[in-house]
């Protein structure tokens, strides 16, 4: 896991993750999860691409506008949790889900708005996320797909 508080740093990992990807060059695994994830998203690319383009942007939801990074640093969030298995139930979330759709990306995006909601309460609270109201928001999927 890449941990940082500073939003240019982890945006440059991004941007050095995808080049090294595309440039076949060593690589460690975690810029192979951020470069798998980038490949997914290739609207993002021109983003990560343009060594010019400005890291420090802020992307507002009020002009309606989706942050790239925040957007996928959600997908490595739940494949660390996946990997992980914690919280603990979200592997099985995950294969039920992935079962009724088949298609990982969009199961992914689909328990966004889980991960999303649990981080916004706890952000709000000023508390750590709660895993179990989490949980409750993954497995309520299942039965919504």
């Amino acid at each position: 896991m890449f941990v940082s508080q500073d939003r240019n740093e982890i945006r440059t990992f991004f941007r050095i993750s995808w080049k090294k990807l595309i440039e076949k060059k060593p690589i460690e695994p975690l810029e192979i999860l951020v470069g798998e994830v980038v490949a997914m998203h290739p609207e993002y690319h021109a983003i990560l691409e343009d060594d010019k383009s400005e890291l420090n942007k802020d992307y507002l939801a009020e002009d309606g506008q989706t942050n790239p990074f925040l957007h996928m640093g959600m997908h490595i969030t739940l494949r660390e949790q996946c990997a992980s298995d914690h919280p603990g139930g979200i592997v099985n979330v995950y294969q039920e889900l992935l079962k009724k759709s088949g298609d990982p990306h969009t199961i992914e995006h689909i328990m966004m708005d889980c991960l999303a909601e649990t981080l916004w309460q706890a952000q709000k609270t000023n508390q750590l996320p709660d895993d179990l109201a989490y949980i409750a928001c993954l497995n309520q999927l299942i039965n919504k797909i």
